[in-house]
């Protein structure tokens, strides 16, 4: 009787340490996997960012003429702005 308890036991053992291993392998597999995809797409990423059509640069446009009247305007306003908040 204590021989088929020894053989029933190493048996059990047996396959515990069989289990034990599939379930490692699932792990690092999995693991590996999530390695694999990560470098996919950071290189996925980093290739469409260089890849990518840069939209163009706008021109600039060119300045409009100002005119006497309006600089006067700008003046007279510069000097109202003195007068009110800077003599405080």
């Amino acid at each position: 009787m204590n021989y088929i308890k020894l053989i029933l036991i190493a048996v059990g053992l047996y396959l515990l340490v069989m289990l034990g291993f599939a379930v490692i392998g699932i792990v690092y597999s999995a693991l590996w996997y999530l390695f694999v995809l990560g470098v996919i797409a950071i290189g996925g990423s980093v290739g469409y960012k260089y890849l990518k059509k840069k939209p163009e640069q706008p021109k600039l446009e060119e300045k409009t003429p100002v005119s006497l009247a309006d600089t006067q305007d700008a003046d007279r306003a510069l000097e109202e702005y003195k007068r009110k908040y800077l003599s405080k």
